[in-house]
């Protein structure tokens, strides 16, 4: 279900709690937002209104989630000024080129446990997305 994105900065500055299986629901919900919002790369739960750790985002393969993400690893630092669709503003940032994240796949109806490397434009969405998770406002 497409959802209205969430501007109160007290609620996004929140840390995000742990997703569980029951949460795949929420998972759709930011698949179907992103989709239907224009210049939407990536989306947290906590911005359409969900206090769990979600991401959505744009991938090679199409719309990818994950559940519980971890930044593990990341090279090549650079400073980027990024928008957000919760925020009426742009902010500078630090990034990295380059990131490791494990995370929960919900794979018929369990979590698999999975590690990815993303790089470019998709690794910042990512970090970006994990910020959100992490109750940083960017």
């Amino acid at each position: 279900m497409v959802k209205d994105i969430v501007k109160d900065e007290e609620f996004l500055s929140k840390p995000a709690e742990p997703a569980t299986v029951e949460d795949a629901e929420v998972a759709q919900d930011l698949i179907d937002t992103m989709g239907a919002t224009e210049n939407c790369a990536g989306l947290a739960a906590n911005q359409i209104g969900s206090t769990k750790a979600i991401i959505a985002f744009e991938g090679a393969k199409g719309p990818q989630v994950m559940f519980n993400p971890k930044i593990v690893a990341s090279m090549a630092p650079y400073k980027a000024t990024e928008g957000c669709l919760s925020l009426d503003r742009d902010t500078e940032v630090r990034r990295f080129q380059l990131v490791r994240v494990k995370f929960d796949a919900l794979v018929n109806g369990k979590f698999e446990a999975r590690t990815r490397k993303y790089s470019g434009w998709v690794a910042e969405v990512v970090q970006h997305c994990v910020d959100h998770c992490a109750g940083k406002l960017v």
